[in-house]
């Protein structure tokens, strides 16, 4: 049976904030694979979607709808935690340097990442699909 002291020590080494994080150890384990898998989903639910044809009011579309939606927003957030932890965990200055369009290149996946969770478009979801190996094409040529 435990005191009120060893609860009073306990709450106190207890942590206040938990911290959630990509491998922060220099482990040099980054593959942009996930994020392509992300784009290709999205891509793939705004088909889905498409497909799905106009909502008869039952609860059957609704419930598909919702679900379709649902995955192709997690899977643009995916992408970009991905593509956003490559960025800022693996590509240093020399990097930067050899390939001087990264950080514009980031910034429009993440925005169009962002644009393809806001809206159902096949022509924004196949840009993002593009634009994503294009980032990952950069990535392999970095690790030459």
């Amino acid at each position: 049976m435990q005191t009120d002291w060893t609860d009073q020590v306990g709450r106190w080494l207890r942590p206040s904030r938990v911290a959630y994080a990509h491998c922060d150890i220099p482990c040099g384990i980054y593959d942009p694979h996930a994020a392509e898998i992300a784009a290709q989903t999205v891509e793939k639910m705004v088909a889905v979607i498409a497909d799905l044809g106009a909502d008869d009011g039952s609860v059957a579309w609704r419930n598909s709808f919702s679900r379709y939606v649902t995955v192709k927003e997690e899977h643009a957030e995916i992408l970009k935690r991905e593509v956003l932890v490559i960025w800022g965990d693996y590509f240093k200055p020399p990097h930067v340097e050899k390939f001087p369009q990264l950080h514009e290149m980031v910034w429009n996946l993440v925005k169009l990442a962002g644009a393809n969770k806001q809206n159902v478009d096949a022509a924004s979801a196949a840009d993002l699909r593009a634009k994503t190996k294009e980032f990952a094409d950069l990535f392999w040529e970095s690790k030459k």
